[in-house]
């Protein structure tokens, strides 16, 4: 299992290999050919990809996310993690076969293409293709529903997740724990899970504080971004802004929908994500069969690589920096708090005293806090660099202190094992996060604690 102390991976750091690729078919690949081709994949293209297992599901298949960029390997400062997830449900097929789509595109389309390789280099792409592969396996090929939706266990991965808004009892289930882990240690930013049964952008919240109404809009903090990115993905698809895809779905605005207002979903990974990872997570419907002919795999590619790749562009958007003493030495978990975004989880800085912030264009006044120390409060004008591959940059510096010396767990992240398929071992640094804080919150009082 992945902790926040212990990371991995399975990663190719040699080259010279025979090429195995021949060319990805559009047809439904099960769990040994999905791990083919992820082994292929980083064998012909090791420098600038990692494959590695974050955890095992209950009938013991890995968890395989392939990551993909300049520096797989290790964070940079500077350059943001982003990550797609799919097939949670395992009945929900097509955003797994995207993924493979994705990942081949994006390798064999670095060097050649200009906004590709822009994309590769400013960014750490992480792709899990699929987080139930028990539920895969299990499934019947059926447009509405089949057993396979759930893990090997029967439980609903996407009920599964800790709930901001109400006590979430349920077992938490090995797949979650490993996904939550994994979020917790990577710093991601923005995020997007893949299902299906209609088309449609779904954004936070999925969930809100009860008062015995349903149908009612759950607003987060931040929202308009949200917003924009759900349109982001619906305008660049080629159908689903258009709103009434599938015929038995509701109409959806510009394609996109508040999950909350759709239906109420207790324990969901896209609100986790976002009120305990710091990351922003949509949930993108993509088909209105759930499991749809082979034959119309390669459409559905043909009308989502550019969407997903926009999207993917997203992670550029808004601010980032560092958070500094008077010596320019990192200060780790200070809060960074944008005025009238009340999170109900703070913000904070990484060990690398990085902060990353999605924005859309504007004044911001942002209150940056080291504990015991003080504040800076800066206003800021933020525009959109998100074409250019990198966020605006602003360091906050603490004139009036100094870190030099200090040592504490953010300062001694663990070397990262890594082997090839022939079980040789690597030493190379990554960039786990390991003071992400989970916190918990209780109707209007708000209540953080940390997990490990």
């Amino acid at each position: 299992m992945l902790t926040s102390k212990t990371l991995v991976s399975v990663c190719v750091l040699f080259s010279g290999l025979t090429p195995l690729i021949s060319g990805l078919d559009f047809r439904y690949h099960n769990t040994e050919n999905m791990e083919n081709f992820l082994w292929d994949i980083t064998t012909k293209y090791s420098s600038i990809t990692c494959l590695h297992s974050i955890g095992k599901s209950v009938g013991g298949r890995d968890l395989w996310v392939i990551i993909i960029g300049r520096f797989p390997q290790e964070h940079t400062i500077g350059i943001p993690n982003f990550k797609y997830v799919a097939n949670i449900h395992g009945d929900e097929v097509v955003g797994r076969e995207l993924l493979l789509h994705l990942i081949e595109y994006l390798v064999t389309n670095y060097g050649n293409d200009l906004t590709i390789t822009k994309l590769v280099n400013s960014t750490r792409i992480h792709i899990m293709p699929c987080m139930n592969p028990d539920g895969f396996e299990a499934t019947e090929p059926d447009c509405q529903y089949s057993n396979g939706r759930y893990n090997k266990n029967a439980y609903d991965l996407n009920r599964n997740f800790p709930d901001p808004f109400q006590n979430n009892t349920v077992e938490i289930q090995p797949e979650t724990q490993a996904v939550m882990d994994w979020i917790q240690t990577e710093n991601f930013l923005l995020s997007a899970n893949l299902h299906g049964g209609t088309v449609v952008a779904n954004y936070p919240y999925d969930n809100a504080v009860s008062d015995g109404k349903l149908m009612r809009y759950s607003m987060s903090p931040d929202d308009d971004v949200f917003k924009y990115l759900a349109k982001i993905y619906s305008y660049n698809h080629a159908t689903m802004s258009k709103g009434n895809v599938c015929s038995n779905s509701l109409p959806f605005k510009d394609g996109i929908i508040n999950g909350y207002s759709w239906y109420p979903v207790e324990g969901g990974m896209q609100d986790y994500n976002y009120v305990w990872g710091q990351c922003f997570e949509i949930t993108l419907e993509l088909s209105c069969c759930k499991y749809p002919p082979e034959d119309q795999l390669q459409q559905f590619w043909e009308d989502n690589r550019l969407a997903m790749l926009e999207y993917m562009k997203q992670v550029h958007l808004g601010v980032k920096g560092q958070v500094l003493d008077v010596s320019g030495n990192p200060i780790s978990d200070a809060v960074v708090q944008v005025e009238g975004r009340a999170n109900i989880c703070p913000y904070r800085t990484n060990q690398y005293g990085e902060y990353y912030r999605l924005l859309l264009p504007g004044e911001y006044t942002f209150i940056v806090t080291v504990p015991e120390i003080g504040s800076i409060t800066r206003t800021l004008q933020i525009k959109n660099n998100s074409s250019s591959f990198s966020a605006q940059k602003h360091d906050f510096i603490f004139t009036n202190i100094s870190t030099a010396g200090s040592t504490d767990i953010f300062n001694t992240i663990p070397d990262v094992l890594c082997m090839s398929p022939t079980n040789e071992k690597y030493i190379c640094d990554d960039a786990a996060d390991l003071h992400a804080s989970l916190f918990f919150f209780l109707f209007e009082f708000v209540i953080c604690t940390l997990l490990k």
